[in-house]
């Protein structure tokens, strides 16, 4: 969806510039910085988002080693009971 936006953006910002009474030369100079001004903030986006994710994945790893870890104490737990109750 947000590559949809951008797309869409670039693509109206640059038909406005093909349309506006300038010289060629002016034009394209401007479609192109237009053009690497959306790329740019296209990749920056990009890059936050993958961050993000890498955040998430790490915090969910993390926790689902807590979570292992605690399972695995309460079934220590649990064995030492029965071997306990075995031993009577």
């Amino acid at each position: 969806m947000l590559t949809g936006l951008i797309s869409g953006a670039a693509i109206g910002a640059a038909l406005g510039l093909l349309f506006a009474p300038k010289k060629g030369s002016e034009t394209r100079k401007k479609i192109t910085e237009t053009g690497d001004s959306y790329l740019k903030d296209a990749k920056g986006k990009m890059n936050e988002f993958s961050d993000s994710i890498n955040e998430k994945a790490e915090a969910l790893k993390s926790k689902g080693k807590e979570n292992f870890s605690k399972a695995e104490k309460k079934i220590n737990q649990a064995k030492a009971e029965i071997n306990e109750m075995r031993s009577r």
